[in-house]
């Protein structure tokens, strides 16, 4: 089977980016949202991309004009998987959510379609029931931003045919990403195995008030040589998500100081619009944080 329309689910902060590198390398792409606002920021997100490819990503003015033109928006779901071969789904994550949105899509994906999700906090076997084909579904797994963070990390479940596995990883290859084949369900897949602990022990810092969200990247960029901390990076996981992984923690626990945590994150942060680097302020204010400045490090 050959990939050749794609549609992404999904048209916020990363549903965006997979849709313009996907259609960047050639393929048909119908981006999907429930919203037409969502759709709408989505084309915000298009243009900007566009402007990016071209001043800092070597991308000609031909390039950038076909990937244009090979991308398609829609708020019908019905319409958007019509002539899908590979769906990425990226819509927010919240169990129940995931759970509606797939009992939608297999009652209107052809058959020939393969089903992914991009879900960074839940497993594929959460919802493979409701997909209505658990063989022909997987995780396809991306990191922000994707064209930079060039991984794909493709994650099977205990139902997931080896031949869509195989399709998936070369499709993954395919609009440039590396793929990295996980051969049963991880939590967290490899890089989030690796980068939620961190995450979350300079929150643990913060919350705790043992020090100011500064000094803790400071640390950690002037220790590591990193070109950004702890709380740089939250903000470009998006508030939203950081929201929504703390609270499942803290259902999933029951811990009391999680759910505080989780409601301060919302007070804070969501409900005054500091979402991250999408909305221009989380913890730093963009498009120039204050990390970024030569003399962060020195003061």
């Amino acid at each position: 089977m050959k990939i050749k329309n794609v549609t992404i689910a999904g048209a916020g902060v990363l549903g965006s980016q997979i849709a313009w590198q996907t259609a960047f390398k050639g393929f048909n792409v119908t981006v999907y949202d429930a919203f037409e606002k969502g759709i709408k920021n989505c084309k915000t997100y298009h243009n900007r991309y566009a402007k990016l490819f071209l001043s800092s990503k070597g991308a000609t003015k031909n390039e950038v004009e076909n990937t244009v033109s090979r991308i398609t928006y829609t708020t019908n779901l019905k319409k958007a998987v019509q002539d899908a071969d590979l769906i990425s789904e990226s819509v927010p994550e919240n169990l129940e959510i995931k759970k509606a949105f797939y009992t939608d899509l297999a009652k209107l994906a052809p058959e020939k379609t393969i089903f992914t999700s991009n879900s960074s906090t839940m497993l594929p076997s959460y919802y493979a029931t409701e997909t209505g084909r658990p063989e022909k579904f997987m995780a396809l797994h991306f990191s922000n931003p994707v064209w930079d963070a060039n991984i794909a990390e493709v994650m099977k479940h205990a139902g997931t045919g080896q031949q869509y596995f195989d399709i998936v990883t070369a499709f993954a290859k395919d609009i440039g990403m590396i793929p990295i084949p996980i051969h049963k369900e991880q939590p967290g897949y490899v890089l989030n195995s690796l980068l939620v602990p961190f995450l979350s022990a300079a929150q643990n810092l913060w919350f705790n008030e043992v020090s100011d969200f500064k000094s803790i990247d400071k640390t950690w960029m002037i220790s590591t040589g990193a070109k950004s901390g702890p709380f740089g990076i939250l903000d470009l996981v998006g508030m939203e998500t950081v929201y929504n992984i703390t609270l499942m923690d803290a259902k999933r626990t029951n811990n009391p100081t999680l759910f505080k945590r989780a409601e301060k994150i919302k007070s804070e942060f969501i409900n005054k619009g500091r979402m991250g680097i999408s909305s221009g302020r989380g913890f730093y204010t963009y498009p120039n944080p204050e990390y970024k400045n030569p003399d962060f490090l020195t003061k």
